[in-house]
């Protein structure tokens, strides 16, 4: 490009923050003043979250700092929610809470959704209930909130209180959003959801993922079942997981497409951490890229690794 605006900067370093390329937003944003590009508040968001999603908390600090000190910019809340995301994510969470105190402004649901999500991520149920107490007061309605919640309640194997929790759902008559996984192939959109067997193709797909269970296991995978939030037996745990939509997205792509093509899915939620697992060993099995999009971020998985270092 022969003009590079701050919106084009921005750009580059929205998608190398989203794809998991914090250290390479950096270099970007250092290059983009460097040539005298002044960045803007969009800019600063752009940059904390890619340091978040890659869990760079000194580096994001720094910009913080810099966008306070040396740009004499104001920070929103989008920029603390930001901050509180990058520390909780870390596991700083003690330090996101103090940071949230501090703040000179209300926090807002959208700084105490993100710290939600980092207790959800740490198992903190202490912090977990009370800011989930705030949390209904602000948006009874929202039903992220009474999920991650349940989901904190449900790994530590609490599941009295996740009852409770879904009790709470029924009588104010708030739904979760389900999980649905897309794939294109030949110019035609397919969606899965949970245990799906709408799929005109759904013993093939349903045949593909018994030869992958067969083939991951043999090279070391092991359920993650931790990520079953029911209170049933780790048989049936393991049986559930085993359609969740992703799979069945992947598995679809597979016999669906060439061998060697990448395999590309969407999904509206955060993808489970046994999926994540799963498909790390299946891209090395199947020597194929699959890049899935979740709710936060891309996920490039190659060679049984993934581009977020396990990290999302």
């Amino acid at each position: 490009m022969s003009n590079k605006n701050v919106v084009s900067w921005n750009a580059m370093i929205v998608g190398y923050g989203m794809h998991g390329h914090g250290e390479d937003a950096l270099v970007l944003f250092t290059q983009m003043q460097q040539r005298g590009v002044k960045p803007n508040e969009i800019t600063f968001i752009s940059v904390l979250s890619a340091c978040s999603h890659a869990g760079l908390v000194d580096e994001g600090w720094k910009c913080y700092n810099c966008m306070t000190l040396d740009y004499a910019i104001t920070p929103t809340v989008e920029h603390y929610a930001c901050m509180v995301d990058l520390l909780g994510r870390a596991g700083h969470l003690n330090e996101a809470w103090d940071f949230i105190e501090k703040m000179p402004i209300e926090p807002g649901a959208s700084v105490w959704g993100a710290f939600l999500g980092s207790c959800r991520i740490h198992c903190n149920i202490e912090l977990g209930e009370r800011v989930a107490e705030l949390l209904l007061n602000l948006d009874p309605d929202n039903a992220g909130y009474y999920v991650l919640l349940s989901n904190i309640y449900a790994a530590a194997g609490r599941w009295d209180d996740v009852a409770k929790v879904r009790k709470m759902m029924k009588e104010k008559d708030v739904k979760k959003s389900p999980g649905c996984s897309l794939i294109e192939v030949n110019n035609k959109l397919h969606s899965f959801v949970v245990g799906d067997i709408s799929h005109p193709q759904t013993e093939a797909i349903y045949a593909m993922l018994e030869t992958l269970a067969r083939q991951m296991e043999a090279v070391g995978y092991v359920p993650c079942t931790d990520f079953v939030l029911h209170d049933v037996e780790e048989e049936i745990k393991e049986n559930m997981l085993f359609a969740h939509s992703e799979k069945l997205a992947i598995a679809f792509g597979l016999i669906s497409t060439r061998s060697g093509t990448s395999i590309r899915i969407t999904k509206n939620l955060r993808v489970c951490g046994d999926c994540h697992s799963a498909t790390k060993f299946i891209s090395k099995i199947v020597k194929r890229e699959i890049i899935m999009r979740d709710l936060n971020r891309f996920h490039h998985f190659k060679d049984g690794l993934c581009s977020c270092g396990d990290y999302w």
